[in-house]
């Protein structure tokens, strides 16, 4: 699996210019005006990951399949949203199906592009999009405790576990908090994600600067950074424009142009990293003759689960997995040079997959 963000920001903040570079597509319209977004496009794209060419130079495989990041532009949200106000309602359905939000803050001061405030403040911005999601969460919860109750007369012990988890995710609503504070054990951790309440989500603010200022931000980007600090949230500082240059020029001209501006990677590298670090996701490959492979797995994934990634039959008949690291794959030039020298290693159910691992499943049919 890659992983599903939705980008969400008030209006002109630089949302759909970041999605057409980051995706390299026209599909969502950029625009000086809002609501220039009427549907959420949806883009993916190629995860880089230095090691899978490396791994394909080693094993000599014809064709190379990174991982894929999935993208979920949405419209520019304003103060009311969750009432109804701008575009509504429909858009935060949107941000529920996402895995993380990318919540991008203007950073920039251009008198060029209009803000629907009249000012430049990520930080109050930050909070108009916090209070629309924490505003459509408590209407949620209240809605769900209301229909629970018939089922936990009958004493339901899924129900009797959503009951508590929403109040006390309203508990904290109430307070002036996002549900992602709430403290939830790790036996109620697949209960709390069925009920995909918008602030329980990870955050990842996406400080979108000047062009001059992508290297080392501004001072709003710096204000933006202490907040997400204070929230255990991520932050990145990226320029939209200079991912739009980009995203048009072929890649020897990419590292010409970002080295002219002081940056040893693109804004997409840096935006990955950061949702990789955010969402505890790491990768592992298979590689053969045909194809070397990258597939994305959370963090304490064991085998037989990454095995399911590739295919349900794979994790529901696993038998072993053929282990090599990544390292070991590439320092003896292959798989056959790591099995001579004893680093292909024999892994069952319980073993959980590291980072950069080669695996080769054995499987039931």
């Amino acid at each position: 699996m890659g992983f599903k963000t939705g980008i969400v920001g008030l209006p002109n903040v630089g949302k759909s210019t970041l999605f057409n570079a980051l995706t390299k597509t026209a599909a969502a319209q950029a625009a000086n005006f809002p609501f220039c977004t009427i549907e959420p496009n949806v883009g993916e794209v190629s995860v880089p990951d230095a090691r899978l060419d490396k791994l394909v130079e080693v094993a000599g495989s014809k064709t190379k399949i990174p991982t894929r990041m999935t993208f979920v532009d949405i419209a520019g949200l304003v103060k009311g949203a969750s009432k109804g106000e701008g575009l509504g309602n429909q858009f935060l359905a949107n941000i529920r199906e996402c895995d993380a939000i990318a919540h991008v803050l203007r950073c920039f001061i251009n008198d060029d592009v209009t803000h629907v405030e009249g000012r430049v403040d990520p930080i109050e911005d930050a909070a108009t999009i916090e209070t629309e999601l924490m505003l459509a969460d408590m209407e949620s919860i209240e809605k769900r405790l209301q229909n629970l109750s018939r089922k936990l007369k009958g004493g339901d012990k899924l129900s009797l576990e959503q009951d508590d988890l929403l109040r006390r995710a309203l508990a904290a609503l109430e307070n002036g908090q996002p549900a992602r504070t709430v403290d939830v054990a790790e036996d109620e951790r697949k209960t709390w994600d069925m009920l995909q309440l918008l602030t329980a989500k990870p955050i990842l603010f996406v400080c979108n600067v000047e062009e001059e200022n992508a290297a080392k931000g501004n001072d709003f980007s710096d204000k933006v950074a202490e907040m997400a600090r204070k929230q255990g949230a991520a932050h990145v500082v990226i320029s939209a424009a200079i991912e739009e240059e980009i995203s048009q020029l072929e890649p020897d001209e990419t590292l010409m142009f970002l080295e002219e501006l002081g940056l040893h990677e693109a804004g997409l590298d840096r935006l990955i990293r950061a949702g990789y670090e955010l969402l505890h996701l790491q990768t592992y490959f298979t590689v053969g003759p045909k194809e070397a492979r990258a597939w994305t797995v959370r963090a304490g994934t064991s085998a037989p689960q990454a095995a399911g990634v590739i295919h349900g039959d794979f994790e529901r008949g696993f038998i072993r997995a053929e282990t090599i690291a990544y390292d070991d794959f590439v320092t003896l030039g292959g798989e056959q040079g790591a099995k001579e020298a004893g680093k292909m290693r024999a892994e069952g159910k319980t073993y959980l997959v590291a980072d950069g691992d080669v695996m080769h499943f054995l499987h039931n049919t």
